[in-house]
């Protein structure tokens, strides 16, 4: 009898501690996205902001796609990749600012999974492929200063639609299994996220189960697609400034190298965030929250607002029809 009390009890904590674990192991329906850490009440101050620089990310875009289309002139391989940066910089930005928004100014804080793990596809996508983008422009800025004579019959509109197509394919393939990656963990601690936006490596860390391949999977990701492409965007400028330092003339070289600017400082927009924030989020944990907020809410917003800004300043021909427009505009009115 003293036996059969023992392995009751036995099987009823068993039981218990079954009960308690398959609780404690049922997935999250929602992730609650962070606005401001610590000062919730003054989410506001980051909405209007955010409002506008949203509506200049759209206006810049879509007008940098506006011009290319409408101008003949502007029918060539840089600015065709130009439109292409700019069609993901809208992607990019129309997948997350409804969100932020929504964070900053309605406090609707709460996501489903499902649009999170869609929300987090589209922003890595959107990311490998403006890497792979700048990637082809520096190629472009090679061929255009090796050889530009043969410069747009080496790169005809066909190429240049299989590049693009090659470069978003590499994304989405890439990027494909991160949704799923994140959908096989199960979530039994805190739902509340570290942004106003869903990411992988943001999530994967309220997994109360093994992560290594999620964390082995990003690390492939990012050597292969950013690491690699930064590897191989040097190496075309060390190869164009060698071409640069051949050409005899000093002003052929000064406007041998005016045509790069544009695209160093978008490398430079597109990687130094991107750098900034892995580096904060590996090394830098002790630093306040906020400055993490901004860090990121930084990565998503300023490359998509300032690519077009940078591209119609530093651009003559896009700088021209730009201005052409508006004139035409005034004039109607």
């Amino acid at each position: 009898m003293v036996y059969s009390v023992v392995k009751s009890e036995h099987h009823c904590r068993k039981m218990t501690s079954t009960i308690s674990f398959n609780v404690s192991t049922v997935n999250h329906e929602t992730f609650v996205l962070v606005g401001i850490p610590g000062m919730q009440e003054r989410n506001s101050w980051m909405a209007f902001p955010l409002c506008l620089l949203y509506l200049l990310t759209l206006f810049g875009n879509l007008t940098i796609l506006f011009v290319i289309k409408t101008e003949q002139s502007l029918h060539q391989p840089m600015y065709l990749f130009l439109s292409i940066l700019a069609c993901f910089d809208l992607t990019l930005t129309v997948s997350t600012m409804p969100t932020m928004l929504g964070v900053y100014w309605f406090d609707a804080k709460e996501v489903s999974f499902t649009a999170c793990i869609t929300q987090m596809f589209f922003i890595h996508t959107s990311g490998v492929v403006q890497s792979g983008i700048l990637v082809a422009m520096a190629f472009d800025r090679f061929v255009a200063i090796r050889d530009p004579l043969r410069y747009t019959s080496l790169l005809p509109n066909s190429v240049i639609g299989k590049i693009g197509l090659a470069v978003l394919a590499r994304g989405v393939c890439v990027c494909f299994p991160v949704p799923f990656l994140i959908k096989r963990l199960p979530f039994c601690r805190s739902n509340v996220l570290s942004h106003s936006y869903c990411l992988h490596q943001d999530a994967m860390k309220l997994a109360c189960a093994d992560i290594r391949v999620n964390v082995l999977y990003g690390l492939i990701i990012v050597i292969c697609t950013f690491g690699l492409d930064a590897v191989v965007i040097l190496l075309s400028y060390v190869l164009i400034l060698k071409t640069v330092l051949s050409i005899a003339s000093r002003a052929e070289r000064l406007k041998a190298l005016n045509t790069c600017v544009s695209h160093v400082c978008a490398i430079l927009i597109f990687y130094v965030p991107l750098i900034g924030v892995t580096v904060v989020h590996r090394f830098a944990r002790h630093l306040s929250p906020v400055v993490l907020m901004m860090m990121a809410n930084v990565y998503i917003v300023v490359p998509p607002v300032l690519n077009p800004i940078v591209y119609s300043v530093k651009t003559q021909q896009i700088r021209r029809r730009i201005r052409k427009t508006f004139q035409q505009k005034k004039i109607r009115n």
